[in-house]
């Protein structure tokens, strides 16, 4: 194999991102198993493994990655870094005309960048490869219980950031103290696994739905929801996922028969902006609705939940949303909703987060890279290349050009 230098960039996103997408020992891995290949790691004082760990490591440290045919990142890279030529893997957040990272974009066609991004990075049947979601999912339930603790003042949990990493916070989990609280959660994927992960640790047991709106229970309580529990066909036919998934609008709420009975909603769920709205402000301003607590993990401003009208920070991620206002609050006020809608929620346990992360990329997206394997996954996930938007992504061309 001839020589291929592949860069890790420093996260420049303010506030910082901690999160790699390789760690050390998986650099060395690499490199020992892949003798053509040399990483280089531009240094940072940001990052949940240090500059020292890398090159205990082994690994390169350079302020220079032109020598790069490969430069890898988290976040999006800041355009004054982009190198022209280059093939970079990052989250662009551009592939749904996200507004604020047009002349992300932009810069990368001009500069004939190769632009493959993580999020659509997939295998032949279309599944992702590489995410951050499971991690969403055991952080944002971890916050959820930690706003149950502040609120009812039963226990108190460290901040998941404070923590060194997830074994430390599976034993902030012995201290959780739930009380009778009824919880339930929407969603069936990554992030919903690892939210129930998170749940059954603090020994919370969990029933079906069913037995969730039928039953009263002496001791906390959990149940998932999938789409059929929280949406039903507006002709009232049978439930079909697959028609759920296209036909969006052809549906209607039903999630309040639940809403009356949970007080720790924690919202794991994708959002279409055709689908219907989960908890609107009417229905919070009701007595019946005993929600106090949402952990909006999806984090789908003023979307499907009333109560997230922001997205908070890993620094303060609650705030309070009081229903007859419709006005943010201080977090944990009677007449309010307690809100967690951190939109980072994998960067509070970085070293965690990264060492999965940078696993699934050397299983699935290293080969690739390396030429060892081809199975069409680099093209699939290339936005740009070559000075254009490639065929998969010719529909950005108006957002591109600003046009929409």
């Amino acid at each position: 194999m001839e020589q291929i230098i592949i860069g890790v960039v420093r996260e420049t996103k303010i506030p910082p991102d901690k999160r790699v997408p390789l760690t050390p020992i998986q650099c060395q891995k690499l490199q020992k198993l892949h003798k053509g290949l040399k990483i280089i790691v531009q240094p940072s004082d940001d990052r949940c493994y240090s500059n020292a760990e890398y090159a205990a490591a082994g690994v390169f440290l350079s302020e220079d990655l032109s020598r790069c045919g490969v430069i890898m990142g988290v976040k999006e890279v800041s355009i004054d870094t982009l190198i022209a030529g280059k093939t970079y893997l990052f989250f662009s957040h551009t592939a749904k005309k996200q507004p604020y990272n047009r002349e992300l974009l932009n810069a990368v066609v001009k500069r004939k960048i190769r632009l493959v991004d993580y999020e659509y990075l997939t295998d032949e049947a279309e599944g992702r490869v590489v995410a951050f979601g499971r991690w969403a999912g055991v952080v944002g339930a971890y916050n959820g219980l930690r706003a149950l603790g502040l609120r009812s003042g039963m226990f108190r949990l460290k901040p998941a950031h404070s923590c060194y990493d997830f074994a430390e916070v599976r034993m902030e989990l012995k201290k959780v103290n739930p009380g009778r609280v009824r919880i339930a959660l929407t969603g069936g994927g990554r992030v919903a696994g690892g939210a129930v992960e998170i749940l059954e640790m603090a020994g919370i047991p969990s029933t079906d739905p069913t037995s969730f709106l039928e039953n009263e229970f002496d001791h906390a309580i959990y149940t998932r929801l999938d789409p059929w529990h929280y949406a039903i066909r507006k002709d009232r036919a049978e439930f079909d996922f697959d028609h759920f998934v296209v036909h969006p609008g052809m549906y209607e709420n039903s999630f309040q028969p639940f809403a009356k009975q949970t007080d720790l909603f924690i919202a794991c769920h994708f959002w279409d902006p055709n689908s219907p709205v989960l908890l609107t402000r009417e229905e919070l301003q009701s007595d019946e609705i005993a929600i106090s607590i949402v952990a909006d993990i999806s984090c789908d401003i003023a979307g499907p939940i009333a109560p997230t009208i922001r997205a908070s920070s890993i620094a303060e991620p609650f705030y309070g949303y009081n229903p007859l206002t419709g006005d943010e609050t201080k977090p944990f006020q009677n007449e309010s909703v307690t809100v967690m809608a951190v939109d980072n929620l994998p960067g509070e346990l970085p070293r965690d987060a990264s060492a999965d992360f940078g696993a699934a990329l050397m299983e699935h997206v290293i080969p690739e890279l390396l030429g060892l394997e081809d199975t069409g996954m680099l093209g699939r996930a290339s936005i740009a290349s070559r000075g254009a938007l490639t065929e998969r992504y010719v529909y950005l061309q108006d957002y591109l050009d600003g046009k929409e």
